[in-house]
């Protein structure tokens, strides 16, 4: 039952969900959604990883493109053609019983972000004339229409197809074209949930508060004139409430009260980035997700992702900013790389070897950019280069100025592990290292017989992910940070006889 649905029978909102990618034949178990009630195609927050590696020597691709994050499992997940329902993750304010230690039942931890005065989030572009101007995206009617027109019908009843719906964002941008459709099958794109989401994180993070009023008013406002029309089944309501909510946002804009909240941010909140990252692969990777079932026989390729959530909490512990650089080795369709450059603002990079998957995370990355564009948003550059990140020359280059490196290593074999060890040496002091497998053994001591180790260059923290936030197990487990800090190798030294 999706949204649309749910409303009508008097349900609540709920705009979370978490959508499956590919990658290896293995076979992911999806987490129970909290709230079946949104099922949403758009609304499931795009997993953040995927990568696939040859072992012990890595093919290579070639070619050079833009971000998309990804990662490694243990165990594969299968292909979903549409993403399946997201349990709802615990909030930022949950608190953690300290008699708690169960991964199984335990509450997420709260992982406080530090502010970044020099993130600029408004793109000025955006804002402009030159923003008006048309420019190419996937419009949500472009997705229900043509040879997807069977699987959908008219919403609200009607007995034909309605008129289109166009839809503002909050900046300068045309507007986009919506299909008054529903989905004939739950897993499907469903335009008029996407609607209200659109509408519900623009009253949530571009509206002045003494404006606040004309949204959220629980009688008279805009947001409850949407519930009021789904639950009546009535379109005319809900048409007026969308054309009441494209004034208000011209005028917000134009008189430039949108341009200040944006200017006075310095933060976006992971709602905000899971809405445009939905709608990005929604429109691009999810009406191709079959294509990702290729994968190569014989090989060590598998897929897993780790959920925005958890990726979120990374950022934060690393304390990621938007002046840093970010690397993804195993990028997959993009996910972890894009997100980086939107909810962090930094230049962000990511390696994929597996074609299919270049091909969906040059597509993310176009749509990326216009759906950036339409919500007046400026992220950090980003890069995707095709090919073998242990043989990629401009991967091995940007390694050694990388601020944070990101490496689901769940199911690389040792020698590829020991690979990427090397790699380290080049790597900047300070540079933290993310991974699902420690690359320094327990209990490593610095000894003269291993002087020349790489990971005496390493020092090493271990964490805890909490459930629902990797795709190949609903339970926590732990990941580790690596700082290269080579204080206590020197200091070793100093000591010796």
């Amino acid at each position: 039952m999706g949204f649309f649905d749910h409303l009508q029978k008097g349900g609540a909102f709920s705009l979370q969900a978490k959508k499956t990618q590919v990658r290896k034949v293995v076979q992911t178990k999806p987490a129970a959604p909290s709230n079946p009630s949104v099922q949403n195609a758009d609304s499931r927050p795009p997993r953040a990883h995927s990568s696939s590696h040859k072992a012990p020597k890595a093919r290579s691709v070639s070619s050079d493109a833009d971000p998309r994050p990804s990662k490694r499992l243990t165990t594969p997940s299968r292909p979903r053609k549409r993403p399946t329902p997201d349990t709802r993750l615990s909030s930022d304010d949950d608190d953690v019983s300290d008699s708690d230690t169960s991964f199984e039942i335990r509450k997420r931890a709260k992982v406080s972000a530090e502010p970044d005065p020099e993130r600029r989030i408004r793109s000025a572009k955006a804002f402009s004339e030159d923003g008006s101007r048309p420019f190419k995206m996937v419009h949500a009617a472009d997705i229900t229409s043509g040879d997807k027109a069977g699987k959908f019908k008219p919403a609200f009843g009607a007995a034909g197809k309605s008129k289109e719906i166009l839809l503002q964002y909050p900046s300068a941008s045309r507007k986009e074209r919506f299909d008054c459709m529903v989905p004939k099958d739950n897993d499907e794109f469903r335009p008029i949930d996407d609607i209200v989401q659109v509408i519900e994180t623009v009253a949530d993070h571009y509206i002045p508060s003494h404006e606040a009023a004309e949204f959220n008013d629980e009688t008279t406002g805009i947001r409850r004139r949407l519930r009021r029309a789904i639950a009546l089944t009535s379109e005319t309501q809900f048409r007026d409430a969308v054309e009441d909510y494209n004034k208000s946002v011209d005028r917000l804009r134009i008189d430039a009260s949108i341009a200040k909240v944006l200017d006075e941010t310095q933060r976006m909140s992971l709602p905000w980035v899971e809405r445009i990252l939905n709608q990005t692969y929604a429109r691009t990777v999810s009406p191709r997700v079959e294509s990702l079932r290729q994968y190569e026989n014989g090989t060590d390729n598998v897929y897993g992702e780790l959920l925005p959530r958890f990726i979120s909490d990374i950022f934060k512990e690393t304390k990621l900013k938007s002046g840093h650089v970010f690397v993804d080795l195993g990028s997959g369709v993009g996910n972890v790389v894009l997100q980086a450059a939107l909810e962090i603002g930094c230049e962000s990079w990511g390696c994929e070897m597996m074609a299919n998957a270049c091909d969906l995370a040059e597509l993310q990355q176009a749509e990326f950019k216009a759906r950036c564009r339409l919500w007046g948003i400026l992220p950090g550059k980003t890069h995707l280069v095709r090919g073998d990140f242990l043989e990629q020359e401009s991967i091995i280059n940007v390694l050694k100025r990388a601020d944070v490196v990101l490496i689901n290593n769940q199911a690389f074999t040792p020698q590829l592990n020991n690979e990427l060890i090397n790699h380290f040496l080049d790597m900047k002091e300070g540079c933290k290292i993310v991974s699902l497998k420690s690359f320094v053994p327990a209990g490593h001591k610095i000894q003269s017989r291993n002087l020349n180790s790489p990971i005496n260059l390493l020092r090493v923290q271990q964490k805890n992910y909490w459930s629902n936030s990797v795709s190949w197990t609903d339970v926590g487990g732990t990941y580790f940070i690596a700082t290269k800090d080579s204080s206590r190798l020197k200091a070793f030294i100093e000591d010796s006889p």
